[in-house]
């Protein structure tokens, strides 16, 4: 089930309308009910609280007002994931054989 902090596209007969962030699910007194807080992503942001069965929230179709919909989470995506910036070559390293030397930074004396 989607969690706080979760992104869903919102379907509305069958066709992609609006992303939204899920803001807050607490259970409904009905068992399997959830209310479901989102902040529709638009300009300005709204935020709406619906009444949903907890596979609707999974992505099965409902009907709100007669209105097919439907949620579908979207998936993260990681900066792991991403291929690693190319690497520029740089100035080549001394020899790894040879101990580096060591400059102390000495203050000048006023």
């Amino acid at each position: 089930m989607a969690v706080e902090g979760d992104v869903v596209l919102i379907y509305r007969q069958e066709k992609p309308t609006v992303f939204a962030r899920v803001e807050h699910i607490e259970p409904d007194m009905k068992k399997n009910w959830y209310h479901i807080t989102l902040l529709l992503l638009t300009l300005p942001t709204q935020p709406v609280t619906w009444i949903l069965r907890d596979y609707y929230i999974n992505g099965e179709p409902f009907t709100m007002g007669g209105v097919a919909m439907r949620l579908e989470p979207v998936p993260k995506t990681s900066l792991a994931e991403e291929p690693p910036p190319a690497k520029k070559p740089g100035p080549k390293k001394k020899d790894p054989g040879k101990p580096a030397t060591v400059i102390p930074f000495k203050k000048p004396s006023a």
